[in-house]
């Protein structure tokens, strides 16, 4: 790089004129802000400078564009120029939103009764927990709307989607108030903060009615088969209790009438059976042989 050094002044005073000590050519500059700027060593007004002239946003716009919830990038993008750049400008205007989320999880929700007591905080945080979702992986924040009311963002993952409710936020005395701007909004803040926030309803192609249909109809029709009664085996027959048989030996002289007289019964008026002995030696139950 070459260097040069200053000569002086031309007579309008608009350009300052500089020289090549090594050539003794000479060059000239326009005398301008940017030139200022470079003098006082403001490195911040240069990038302010540097934008007017390469971007099609100007610094305010550039804050407008952060301040309604443009990201950074989008707003680089947009402007053709380098993200750094922009955050130099944005910076103060994030801080802002920042401070706008804060202030809005503490204002109370505006339901069909009034203002609840408990904040945005507090019932949103009852909601997660009932839905068991974390709120410490959620994300706040805030912007500014066409009509310049501020607009509180919750943005939160569950499964594979990703969720977002907006209130609009007033600040009063008190606090300030939370009106709900979407369904999902609404339904965190409801007092049945409980219940799902979508209902599911299974769908049903005409191919599954068919082949349900046709499963119906396969079992309806299908033979029915019987079990048979196992063969039952034939019940054993009753042992007899074993009888024993004594044989007594009536003398041929004995009296006919002896022979039909009724046998000798006991108290119980039940027939007396004779002993063993009387087996043995012949002996009648009356004592007579």
């Amino acid at each position: 790089m070459r260097e040069l050094r200053v000569v002086g002044l031309e007579p309008d005073a608009k350009h300052v004129v500089l020289a090549d000590p090594t050539t003794g050519d000479k060059f000239r500059i326009p005398v301008d802000d940017t030139l200022r700027a470079a003098a006082r060593g403001d490195l911040a007004r240069l990038g302010q400078i540097q934008i007017e002239t390469t971007s099609q946003l100007r610094p305010r716009e550039i804050q407008a564009r952060i301040r309604g919830g443009a990201s950074v990038e989008q707003v680089a993008d947009e402007a053709g120029i380098p993200v750094a750049k922009v955050e130099r400008f944005a910076y103060p205007v994030l801080l802002e939103r920042s401070r706008a989320a804060d202030m809005a999880k503490k204002g109370h929700p505006v339901r069909p009764d009034g203002p609840a007591v408990e904040t945005l905080h507090e019932i949103v945080t009852q909601a997660f927990r009932a839905r068991g979702h974390s709120l410490d992986e959620a994300e706040w924040d805030a912007w500014r709307d066409d009509e310049g009311f501020w607009v509180a963002q919750l943005r939160w993952h569950a499964g594979r989607s990703t969720n977002r409710a907006h209130w609009r936020y007033q600040p009063d005395a008190h606090g300030g108030t939370i009106t709900a701007l979407d369904d999902i909004a609404a339904d965190l803040v409801d007092p049945d903060c409980g219940r799902p926030l979508r209902y599911l309803t299974p769908v049903y192609s005409a191919r599954d009615v068919d082949d349900s249909t046709e499963a119906e109809n396969a079992e309806r029709h299908a033979p029915i088969a019987l079990e048979s009664p196992a063969a039952e085996e034939p019940a054993p027959e009753p042992v007899a209790a074993e009888e024993t048989t004594v044989a007594v030996t009536v003398p041929d002289d004995a009296d006919a009438s002896r022979t039909s007289q009724a046998p000798a019964k006991d108290k119980r008026g039940k027939p007396a059976l004779p002993s063993w002995d009387d087996v043995l030696l012949g002996v009648r139950s009356n004592g007579r042989v």
